[in-house]
């Protein structure tokens, strides 16, 4: 699971102590809620399904294949159904093919998400095997299902403009830069990520 919100909240005030812009940001705009999602293939697989696409549009296509392989969405079973019993469930041949990927390394073993490394970086790079999955994805999946606590998806377009707006930059950061400003946070970039969103858009900042 994700971070939980007493991890997020010892996270940011560590953060805050070494940070002063940061703790006027978290005394405007309070703690972010947790965000957290189910460990395993079927978050990822939601993930292909969604790209590009309207939330109500990846609703419904999430439904249709639901009810066509089990709400467990096995593998197995999603890798016996053909092209046009897929394109049924509004899955384009990209999103065919980037779902089979993944379906196709977790059916031989390749990718266990029980025991993913230990290591950031090995563990993304292991997602990233997965057509389609790219590191933001794999950054995502292993904040919001892992909870692990030093992930900074650095390229993330609104943790750069979360930052900027935090640190009152000019400019939003570009990913470069933002990977450099949160070195001195580490081992709470994780809880840092999820505040950059919160204040995103925050009135209070």
């Amino acid at each position: 699971m994700g971070l939980t919100a007493s991890q997020i909240r010892d996270g940011l005030d560590a953060v805050a102590a070494q940070e002063p812009a940061m703790a006027r940001a978290l005394a405007a705009a309070g703690y972010p809620e947790p965000r957290i999602r189910e460990r395993g293939h079927v978050t990822l697989l939601r993930a292909i399904v969604g790209q590009q696409v309207s939330v109500a549009a990846a609703a419904s296509m999430w439904n249709k294949l639901a009810a066509e392989v089990g709400e467990d969405v096995d593998p197995a079973e999603l890798l016996a159904r053909d092209f046009d019993t897929l394109r049924a469930c509004g899955l384009s041949r990209q999103k065919q093919g980037y779902a089979r990927s993944l379906c196709e390394l977790v059916a031989a073993g390749a990718i266990d998400f029980d025991a993913l490394p230990a290591d950031d970086e090995e563990a993304i790079a292991q997602l990233t095997q997965i057509k389609g999955i790219g590191r933001w994805t794999a950054e995502i999946y292993l904040l919001f299902a892992e909870g692990r606590p030093d992930i900074w998806p650095a390229g993330d377009l609104a943790v750069q403009a979360g930052l900027g707006k935090i640190l009152s930059l000019e400019e939003r950061p570009s990913e470069k830069e933002t990977r450099a400003l949160a070195e001195p946070w580490r081992p709470h970039r994780g809880a840092t990520a999820i505040f950059t969103w919160h204040c995103y858009n925050n009135p209070a900042l």
